[in-house]
C-alpha cells in the first residue's frame, strides 16, 4: 500500500516541500499529487517586476519535476475534509466545472496567501493588487495605458509597497507616483536603512505621504484618515496579505486570522497528519515571535515539514531546526536595493548594503529562491529511504501515523 500524500498549493513552500519529499523518500512507497490551478511556477516575489512592464521566464512544473515522481494536479481547492482525510479539486472543463475528490494519508497544507483590501470601502471595485499574477498582470496593462503625467498611488509603507512604488517610478518616470504609508518611511529598517531608502524614493520622484491612514478608495483617488484626497488614476493596494480562508472552514486549530497551528516540525497541533507551511502556518521562530509572511520564512519551513514527514515515515530521528532570520532584501528598481541585516528574530541592525551590489545580491536571492523549487534537496543526502510500516486491525499504515 503507497503511502499518499498531497500537497496543496505549488508556490515556493508546497513545490518545494513536493520536490524534497520525492527526494527522500521511494517511489515506490509513495505517492506524491501536488494540487496548483496553474501549470507554471509564479514567482510571487517578482510580481511587481511584471506589473511594471517587465517578462519573466516561464518555469512549468512539467518540466520542473520530470522523473521526479510528483504528480501535478491542476485544479483549485474549494475543500478540505481533515476527519474524512479528502480534499475536493475543482477543475474547468468544457461543460462545467469537474470536481475531484483525492484521499490522503498525509496532507501538506500551503495554500498561502492573497489580497487583503482590509475591508477599506471601494479598496475592492478600485484598487489594484500586486500580490498574485493575475493581479500583477491586470495592473500592467492598466498602468500601460496611462498618459504621461497621470497619478499613480502605492497604498502600503511595507517590503511590498516599496518594491512596487520604485519599480513603477523607474519604468515609468513619466508618471506622478506617490506612496502612502500608515507609518514612517522604512520604519522598520535601521538609520543607514531609512536614509538609503528616502535618498532613492527622492531620487525616483516619489511622493511620500507619511502617517497617512487610506479610510476609502475612489475611481480617481484615495481618501485619507484626515479628510485629504489624494489624486489616483490607478491605486495598488499593498497593505498586508490574507491566508485562504479553507483552513478556518476545516476541523484545524487556527488562529483567529485563520492561519493554521503548527508545532516545530510544522505539523498541525490538532491533526498530525496534517503539516502546514508558508503564509498559511503560524510557526514560532527565535525570542517566541511567529514567524512573518515570507519567502524567507516559508522555504526552511517547507524543507523542515518534508525532514519531518519523511523522518516519521521511515522511522529515522525527526530533525528539529531552528529557523532564523539574517537579511531582509529590498529590490528598489532594477539598479538599486537594500539588504538589511537583522537579528534571528528579524530586528534591523546597524549594518546594510546598498545601491547596484544590493541589487545584485537581491536579483541572486531571487533566483536563489526559485532554483531552490527545482532543487529541494539542499543539505540530504542522494539516497531515498524505504517507508516504514506496522500493522494494526489487519491492515499496513505509516510510521508516520502513527
Amino acid at each position: 500500500m503507497e503511502h499518499r500524500i498531497v500537497v496543496l498549493g505549488a508556490g515556493y513552500t508546497g513545490a518545494v516541500a513536493a520536490g524534497r519529499l520525492a527526494k527522500r523518500l521511494h517511489h515506490e512507497d509513495v505517492t506524491i499529487t501536488l494540487v496548483n490551478p496553474e501549470p507554471d511556477f509564479v514567482e510571487r516575489v517578482r510580481l511587481h517586476q511584471i506589473a511594471a512592464g517587465q517578462d519573466l521566464r516561464p518555469r512549468p512544473f512539467g518540466e520542473m519535476f520530470a522523473g521526479t515522481g510528483v504528480e501535478l494536479k491542476l485544479g483549485k481547492v474549494t475543500a478540505v475534509d481533515v476527519d474524512r482525510k479528502t480534499v475536493t479539486v475543482t477543475a474547468a472543463a468544457p461543460h462545467g466545472p469537474d470536481r475531484e475528490q483525492l484521499e490522503y494519508d498525509t496532507l501538506v497544507y500551503a495554500l498561502g496567501s492573497g489580497w487583503d483590501d482590509g475591508g477599506v470601502p471601494g479598496t475592492a471595485a478600485h484598487a489594484h493588487e500586486v500580490s498574485s499574477r493575475p493581479g500583477a498582470l491586470r495592473l500592467r496593462d492598466r498602468l500601460a495605458a496611462l498618459d504621461a503625467g497621470r497619478p499613480v498611488v502605492v497604498v502600503g509603507g511595507g517590503l511590498t509597497g516599496v518594491e512596487a512604488a520604485t519599480e513603477i517610478a523607474e519604468a515609468r518616470p513619466d508618471l506622478d507616483v506617490a506612496l502612502a504609508a500608515r507609518g514612517a518611511l522604512g520604519d522598520w529598517l535601521s538609520d543607514k536603512g531609512r536614509a538609503h531608502l528616502r535618498k532613492v524614493v527622492d531620487e525616483l520622484g516619489i511622493t511620500v505621504h507619511e502617517h497617512t491612514a487610506v479610510d476609502a478608495v475612489e475611481a480617481d483617488g484615495v481618501t485619507t484618515a484626515d479628510g485629504r484626497t489624494v489624486p489616483a488614476e490607478v491605486t495598488v493596494w499593498t497593505t498586508g496579505f490574507a491566508v485562504h480562508p479553507i483552513a478556518r472552514a476545516t476541523a484545524l486549530e487556527v488562529t483567529d486570522r485563520g492561519r493554521i497551528v503548527v508545532d516545530t516540525t510544522m505539523r498541525s497541533v490538532s491533526h498530525p497528519d496534517v503539516y502546514a507551511v508558508g503564509d498559511a502556518a503560524m510557526a514560532i521562530g527565535p525570542g517566541d515571535k511567529p514567524l512573518r509572511m515570507s519567502c524567507a520564512s516559508g522555504v526552511p519551513m517547507a524543507w523542515q515539514a518534508a525532514d519531518a514527514i519523511a523522518a516519521r515515515l521511515t522511522g529515522a530521528k525527526v530533525p528539529h531546526t531552528s529557523i532564523e532570520y539574517s537579511k531582509q532584501c529590498v529590490s528598489l528598481g532594477r539598479r538599486d536595493g537594500l539588504i538589511q541585516t537583522v537579528t534571528a528574530d528579524d530586528r534591523a541592525v546597524d549594518k546594510v548594503m546598498t545601491g547596484r551590489m544590493a541589487a545584485r545580491f537581491k536579483e541572486l536571492i531571487c533566483k536563489g529562491a526559485a532554483w531552490s523549487v527545482a532543487h529541494p534537496t539542499m543539505g540530504l543526502p542522494s539516497r531515498r529511504r524505504r517507508v516504514v510500516r506496522t500493522q494494526t486491525r489487519g491492515h499496513a499504515r505509516t510510521q508516520a501515523a502513527a
